[in-house]
């Protein structure tokens, strides 16, 4: 089935830009509730596609690194908005507001001092601790079923405990995919549909290596000048290529990058991640607020303009690229049993990203402890949506402060 053959005539840029904007300041709740926002506005609401062709659609933005929701959005800016100027048109759009008010606290911070900006900020970072054992409590039951998922996550968690900084991240990525390909070919996902976007294959293989330019040249060009501007880009850059799996992957890969390296401390780091959760928009906006309060220049509106953009980056060119290829690969066994290896490690990745930092960095007293698993039940069993939680955690961190 087409995913371009059905539904109304092509939207104009401008279309785009507004339906995405709107859902831009009232999607909360995650990339998962970002998707069911999309179904409802472009599924059931305009008709732009139909219900196989967004699951395809979905599918290949879930197998490949990068935002998932963000990638969606750009692909449907590219299938009804004047192709890749629809796209960028609906990555801004759904992206800037979420960015902007993490930029506009990230410029504030400094000012924000005394008894109740202590506990508002540990509150935000004991968030951060509840929101990251809820992706795991999720990502374990879907990603890790059996026992060789469970063993590759295990492996993974060994590897990034022994082996710290971007290396070990890129090392657990490596090895799951290995041991993907070596024990998950026992299942091979059925595949139906068809998806059929305005991108030829020369401009797809164009994208692809760009990516993968993107990837290699930055570390060489920094080695040689030094220049932390580059630095700053290839950071992100290499965070936004690894993250498989959703966007909470990212915190252990930017952790590595910015907080090791001294740039960013990790008070900070985490106070923005809890913030992060209570914002309409994708998760990625995190870099907005981490580009501005990078230690060494450029940050302030320079480093989060080079810090949202090279986060996010990498996935658009990745989806960009697999557009005109991706029916004949997803069928292909290999792939998707490397795919079920990677999402297997990812686990493991952000599991012990749960232990350091954020445990350790947020859970400093029994009180602390009780918060935290306080927050993770009103994700889990009172299914309350994340910013509810970051209001009633940080109230929490100004009270504890006060008393």
């Amino acid at each position: 089935m087409s995913g371009n053959s059905q539904g109304p005539s092509q939207a104009s840029v401008g279309e785009v830009f507004t339906a995405f904007l709107k859902l831009g300041l009232t999607s909360f709740g995650g990339p998962i509730a970002h998707l069911g926002y999309f179904r409802h506005e472009f599924v059931e609401r305009r008709k732009w596609l139909d219900e196989t062709a967004y699951a395809d659609l979905v599918a290949l933005c879930q197998f490949l690194p990068g935002p998932a929701s963000s990638q969606v959005g750009f692909c449907l800016g590219i299938l009804r908005g004047a192709g890749l100027l629809g796209g960028l048109a609906a990555w801004f759009a759904f992206t800037m507001p979420s960015a902007l008010i993490l930029f506009a606290f990230a410029m504030g911070a400094a000012a924000f001092t005394g008894p109740v900006a202590e506990g508002f900020l540990h509150g935000l970072k004991l968030v951060a601790v509840a929101v990251v054992a809820q992706a795991i409590w999720g990502m374990s039951r879907t990603l890790t079923p059996d026992r060789t998922r469970a063993g590759i996550a295990l492996g993974a968690i060994a590897v990034v405990v022994f082996f710290t900084g971007s290396f070990g991240q890129i090392a657990a990525i490596a090895l799951g995919a290995s041991a993907g390909l070596w024990l998950c070919r026992g299942e091979v996902a059925p595949v139906s549909g068809h998806l059929n976007f305005p991108v030829t294959r020369q401009a797809g293989f164009a994208a692809l290596v760009l990516f993968v330019a993107l990837f290699l040249l930055p570390p060489i060009a920094v080695r040689a000048t030094g220049a932390q501007s580059l630095a700053l880009f290839d950071a992100f850059y290499r965070s936004g290529a690894l993250v498989f799996g959703g966007g909470h992957v990212v915190l252990p890969l930017l952790q590595a990058e910015v907080v090791t390296s001294g740039w960013v401390s990790n008070e900070a780091f985490l106070a923005g991640y809890g913030l992060a959760q209570a914002v309409p928009g994708p998760l990625f906006t995190f870099a907005a607020y981490l580009g501005a309060v990078t230690g060494p220049p450029p940050n302030g509106f320079a480093g989060a303009a080079i810090a949202l953009i090279a986060l996010a980056l990498p996935g658009l060119l990745l989806v960009y690229g697999m557009l005109p290829f991706w029916d004949a690969m997803r069928a292909h066994p290999a792939a998707q049993a490397a795919m079920r290896g990677t999402n297997a490690a990812v686990v493991g990745i952000l599991g012990a990203a749960l232990y350091n930092p954020v445990w350790i960095n947020a859970v400093l007293t029994p009180r602390d402890f009780f918060l935290a698993l306080a927050g993770f039940l009103l994700l889990t069993v009172w299914k309350l949506a994340p910013w509810i939680v970051v209001v009633v955690l940080a109230a929490a961190g100004i009270l504890s402060r006060l008393m």
